[in-house]
């Protein structure tokens, strides 16, 4: 079997997955998530044969794995669509194939497989927990009533990302990309019987749909503009970038690949959660911990950062190291704003996967900007661990969670939230496993020095930034570095560090293997996915590893970027932000009770980030309400009442008028006259037949003999004359 075939198969099995679990497997708990986790170990299998096998060749990046059929007929011709792995989309399935395959895993134990079903639980709602038969007045963790459509609808939400990811073309990879936001329109909202999870479902869908729309018309104008959309023949192709770079577009002083490029970056604004469409992320944590995991690390987010950098060569179209192109001056706006901005909001959050997801925002804003000043292969590095070690994190925050569940179901306290960092502490001996990975997770996030795999990456981008002068980025991205590290080590601290802070936290246990395997497995690439990536000119320890990544990933461009010299200040500063932050935010929260220090010290301040800016209260207010004031009032009693609804009953009262007219003027008068006529005509027919027609053969035989008499007679006077 060929790689390209390899390549077409490694989306397959986790759709086959879907339809097997959805209409055979459902009712059996143990096939399905069976099937499902099958069906990510076989895609991990083929996915790895694949990057194995692309490691193997000499200049990938001009020796791609391809494969094409015609697809859609045109006047001209053919839409054909194919898989293509070049080194960016083989580095992306490198990491999209390992979190997955532990997503799935860490499932069977998140929904409890092997409890027994809960004594008030239903469809639609977290398991409450049921009574422990053998141990009686004790209550134990309760299975997910829902759970294997829970495995169908992760193993649907992996086929997107599959697609997406060895898709050779634009369209099916925005076949993907909208797989994808339907399948997190589905797990955001899984347990749908809670309001919440079904708002912030919804906003998921339509905050991402505002970005598609624009991504879709930057598709068209492509397609318009180049007559095709295949990766290869634009992004590949110095004629072809060169034209859209100088072809003016309609919009004044913007070339066509710069209004392209803005055009398809809105999708992925709106996809990676970038400021101002990033609200719909943090209530996204309504779903399951394994959603947000897949959504954070696995697929949606990072679907946006992946499409940007595969666009990258047509955002950056002109550029030539110099001034930096419209397009990337937007990105290194909205980037390094939201990295900040994010960073900000995560300091003031009690709700541990709430802090997580801002901090995602965050660090999708570091990508951002390091595409926006050209830093291509430092982003994509950021992406790879990123994916990692914030897998890890929110696996383990889910581990967090349940184990302070288990402290729920001891006491029956149900109103303590076991997700609020204040209801915890303490967690280090009683989750030691989840603790040290938790630990590891949040050191990469944090850049903690050289050890970690968020360092090497956080780092190349500073030294970009400062190497080619992009010293506003350069500050801003610090500062979001010192808040990061400090809202980490917040979190370590209140959840894991000095005592329980309730009778929950101290009942708190350890979780199920299947839970903590996969934070283990990630832990280990959190700090080893860094080492790739290495500065070959690093003090004392560049050169002892080769910089593997840079050299590979750079073979994705036309032009290699080359590695930026080795400077002392960004090193410098990236180290006091990292360890400054921890050390900040320990020496903070180290004897902290239920009441955040900050509060006080921050006063209004912290009120203004607890609340995030107020910016969901601003959208409601200028987006949601006018919207719903004007879906009341104009479409549905205006234009649906009156316009619709009124044309409607005028043509139904107009045919009524015209079916009375018909009947009464036409149909009276004229039908059923001329079938009277008829009718008549016929029956006097009938009465003159009568006469003649008397069942009498003699008579008959008269009749006949009077018309032969008669013909013979009038043949003889015709004669005689």
């Amino acid at each position: 079997m060929t790689t390209e075939t390899l390549i077409w198969l490694i989306p397959l099995p986790p759709l086959l997955a879907f339809f097997l679990i959805l209409l055979f497997t459902r009712r059996n708990n143990a096939l399905s998530h069976t099937v499902g986790v099958a069906a990510a170990a076989i895609s991990w299998l083929l996915g790895m044969l694949v990057f194995i096998a692309a490691l193997g060749v000499d200049h990938f990046g001009e020796h791609v794995f391809a494969s094409a059929i015609n697809w859609l007929p045109l006047a001209d011709g053919f839409l054909s669509i194919g898989v293509m792995i070049d080194p960016l989309s083989a580095i992306v399935l490198f990491f999209v194939n390992w979190t997955v395959l532990m997503i799935f895993i860490y499932s069977i134990g998140y929904h409890n497989f092997g409890q027994p079903v809960g004594d008030h639980d239903h469809p639609g709602l977290p398991p409450h927990g049921a009574k422990d038969a053998k141990h009686p007045g004790h209550t134990v963790p309760s299975i997910e009533p829902m759970y294997a459509r829970f495995f169908a609808f992760i193993a649907l939400f992996a086929f997107g990302m599959y697609t997406l990811v060895v898709s050779d073309n634009l369209l099916t990879l925005f076949v993907g990309w909208e797989i994808m936001g339907l399948c997190s329109y589905l797990l955001i909202g899984f347990w749908y019987a809670k309001p919440s999870a079904r708002d912030a479902a919804m906003k998921a869908f339509m905050t991402t749909r505002i970005g598609d729309v624009f991504m879709l018309l930057g598709i068209v104008a492509l397609y318009a503009a180049t007559g095709t959309l295949n990766f290869r023949d634009i992004l590949y192709n110095a004629e072809v970038l060169d034209m859209l770079a100088h072809s003016p577009s309609f919009i004044g002083g913007l070339s066509l690949a710069g209004l392209i490029s803005i055009l398809l970056f809105i999708g992925t604004v709106g996809k990676s959660a970038q400021w101002p469409l990033h609200v719909w992320l943090p209530d996204a944590m309504e779903g399951p911990t394994p959603v947000s995991a897949m959504i954070h690390a696995a697929t949606m987010v990072s679907a946006g950062i992946y499409m940007v950098l595969r666009m990258f060569p047509l955002i950056s179209a002109g550029w030539h190291h110099g001034e930096l192109t419209t397009a990337m001056t937007i990105m290194a706006f909205i980037g390094a704003f939201t990295a900040l901005f994010a960073a900000t909001i995560a300091v003031a959050q009690r709700d541990i996967k709430r802090v997580l997801a801002y901090s995602t925002i965050s660090q999708l804003g570091y990508m951002i900007a390091a595409l926006g000043i050209g830093a291509y292969v430092a982003a994509a590095f950021h992406l790879v661990t990123h994916a990692f070690f914030k897998a890890l994190l929110f696996l383990g925050s889910g581990s967090v969670i349940h184990g302070v569940e288990h402290g729920v179901l001891h006491t029956g306290d149900h109103k303590v939230d076991p997700q609020d960092m204040f209801n915890m502490g303490g967690l280090k001996d009683k989750m030691p496993i989840t603790f040290w990975t938790f630990l590891i997770g949040g050191l990469a996030l944090s850049g903690f020095p050289l050890l970690t795999s968020g360092f090497w990456s956080k780092d190349e981008i500073l030294a970009d930034a400062f190497a080619h002068g992009h010293f506003a980025v350069f500050v801003v991205l610090a500062l979001a570095a010192l808040l990061t590290a400090f809202y980490t080590m917040r979190q370590i601290t209140l959840t894991f560090l000095g005592k329980p802070r309730t009778k929950e936290a101290e009942h708190a246990s350890e979780n199920v293997p299947s839970m903590t395997v996969p934070l283990v497995v990630l832990s280990v690439f959190a700090v080893a996915a860094g080492w790739v990536g290495i500065p070959e000119h690093f003090p004392l320890i560049g050169g002892l590893l080769p910089n593997w990544f840079h050299h590979f990933l750079g073979g994705a461009l036309l032009e290699h970027p080359s590695a930026v010299d080795f400077n002392w200040i960004p090193l410098i500063v990236s180290l006091v932000v990292a360890l400054g932050g921890l050390g900040l935010g320990y020496l903070v929260y180290r004897n902290a009770g239920q009441t955040d220090p900050l509060r006080k010290a921050l006063g209004p301040v912290y009120t203004l980030l607890e609340n995030k800016y107020y910016f969901d209260e601003l959208y409601q207010r200028i987006f949601v309400k006018p919207a719903q004031a004007f879906s009341e009032n104009f479409s549905y009693r205006f234009l649906d009442g009156v316009v619709i609804d009124g044309l409607l009953h005028r043509a139904a009262r107009g045919a009524m008028g015209l079916g009375l007219i018909f009947r009464n003027k036409f149909e009276g008068p004229v039908i059923d006259y001329a079938a009277d006529l008829l009718a008549r005509i016929t029956q006097a027919a009938g009465r003159l037949l009568r006469i003649i027609q008397t069942g009498q053969v003699q008579q008959y035989l008269l009749w006949v003999a009077l018309v032969v008499f008669g013909g013979f007679f009038y043949y003889l006077l015709n004669i005689l004359q």
